[in-house]
């Protein structure tokens, strides 16, 4: 069970190589958790994320995951439910794609959207419903400020986005007082590996940031996080502007 503070003492990472989940779990392990489950396609990269997280103090366990199989989703997350009661999920896989070559490549614009969208469609509802099933828990998914208006330079990365904040959005509404709370986190762009090859963003953060900010929304109970939060007024005047003035904008 959550503690006074509404922290997790147990905790399921859907995405278990992601760095913004492994920094929110370092920072949740040195708060109360007490147990981890890393999910994700085994490799040596989740070996080491577990080791790292054992050394932290934690029980950890990995789980074999694949976003892009939903015919395998109930079963295997459902294992991991069949353990005790999870505490809190965090939705955090995804894939950035590459704009240029996914224009050009159909299948690979596909791949993107199976991946962020489809996969967490299918994942999102099943840790729901064994969320209900305990009556409590929170869902945190990672989503994008790229959700909220589609950009010349990333649309199918932000259509997939803006796919997956919808649906989290209503999926929140839907588990309306049932003990299950769920929140959106909008991050800009975050500096991490994945985003290294690409140039700096305005109010670009961190993984560490992203994590404070899902704490203090852990505790908050709140729906919508964004990072920084002086994204949500700057988006909010991005999406009300007309899409001629958007189009010329350097974005």
């Amino acid at each position: 069970m959550k503690d006074a503070f509404g922290l997790p003492q147990s905790l399921l990472v859907l995405g278990g190589t992601s760095e913004i989940a492994l920094a929110t779990a370092r920072r949740l392990i040195a708060r109360r958790t007490r147990t981890v489950w890393l999910a994700g396609r085994p490799s040596p990269a989740l070996d080491r994320a577990a080791g790292h997280l054992r050394g932290l103090g934690a029980q950890v366990h990995t789980v074999p995951f694949d976003a892009l199989d939903p015919a395998s989703h109930e079963e295997t997350l459902g294992k991991v439910f069949a353990e005790g009661d999870i505490d809190m999920v965090l939705l955090a896989f995804g894939t950035l794609g590459d704009q240029a070559t996914d224009e050009r490549d159909p299948q690979a614009a596909v791949r993107v959207a199976q991946t962020n969208y489809t996969g967490a469609v299918s994942a999102g509802l099943v840790c729901a419903a064994a969320l209900q099933n305990q009556g409590h828990g929170s869902l945190v998914v990672l989503s994008s400020v790229a959700a909220e208006r589609a950009r010349r330079a990333n649309f199918i990365y932000g259509s997939s986005k803006a796919g997956l904040d919808t649906f989290t959005q209503g999926l929140g509404d839907a588990l309306y007082g049932t003990g299950v709370h769920v929140m959106v986190v909008r991050p800009g762009f975050v500096r991490t590996r994945t985003t290294a090859r690409l140039p700096e963003a305005p109010l670009a953060t961190t993984p560490e940031a992203v994590a404070t900010a899902i704490e203090l929304g852990l505790r908050r109970r709140s729906e919508t996080v964004w990072v920084p939060g002086a994204l949500r007024a700057v988006m909010t005047v991005l999406r009300h502007l007309p899409r001629g003035v958007f189009r010329r904008l350097p974005v």
